[in-house]
């Protein structure tokens, strides 16, 4: 992760299921955001779709810098988004594992 965690921010992908539905955000909190998800805490798209699998995530200096990431990501084709996700977690492992560790 970022050496000034405090001051990082992350955006993220979750999903439903390998080449499923895809979900883009971002947070200063990517263990607690992606905990909400995973329970259903956030009413609204992720929890009508059951996107609880993290499957990429890059992290930013600040939260301004990933909100500007993360509205361009949601400009991008679906299949750019797949390639994107395929090149850091090919086998669509549910990073959460190992953040929650």
């Amino acid at each position: 992760m970022h050496a000034d965690a405090e001051k990082a921010a992350w955006v993220y992908i979750m999903a439903n299921h390998r080449n499923g539905t895809l979900y883009s955000g971002s947070t200063v909190d990517l263990v607690r955001r992606t905990w909400e998800h995973r329970e259903g805490f956030i009413p609204g798209f992720t929890r009508k779709y059951g996107c609880k699998m993290l499957v990429w995530f890059e992290v930013h200096p600040d939260l301004e810098t990933a909100l500007v990431r993360e509205k361009r990501l949601k400009r991008w084709r679906r299949a750019w988004k797949l390639k994107l996700i395929e090149e850091m977690n090919p086998h669509w492992h549910d990073l959460w594992e190992d953040l929650s560790l």
